[in-house]
């Protein structure tokens, strides 16, 4: 999932490492990025978390947050019962891994690694000093 507006590059990339659950949420949202709702979805996930693999995340659950954001439910589910998104899930959580990210949210500013909830006025001081 990425934006682009003018010089600036976002991009959010899956870093599934707490165990089964958290890599069915990514599939989810994926499937739920289908319908133009990642953001929404996303937001419902990080909303709603309770604790590693305590069935906060299971199908079910899951089902219901697309319920709650009016996605098509048919489509959502045959997305998320065929694992569609497992490999994207799984190689940009290796990709994380390689780039040595232990936790989130962790972001890189034209290589730069900046780990942790940054204020965003540090944030955005970061990404203009890098624009021309």
């Amino acid at each position: 999932m990425y934006a682009e507006t003018g010089l600036v590059r976002f991009e959010y990339k899956h870093f599934a490492f707490l165990g089964a659950e958290s890599i069915l949420a990514a599939e989810a949202s994926e499937c739920a990025n289908e319908q133009g709702q990642f953001w929404p979805y996303h937001d419902i996930i990080f909303a709603n978390q309770r604790g590693e693999n305590q069935g906060a995340f299971n199908k079910a659950t899951l089902r219901f947050f697309a319920t709650a954001l009016e996605l098509d439910e048919s489509e959502f589910d045959k997305c998320l019962d065929s694992n569609r998104y497992r490999k994207v899930v799984t190689a940009e959580t290796n990709s994380a891994k390689e780039r040595e990210v232990q936790s989130t949210p962790t972001l890189f500013i034209n290589g730069e690694k900046i780990e942790g909830a940054v204020p965003f006025e540090q944030l955005q001081a970061r990404i203009e000093a890098e624009l021309p």
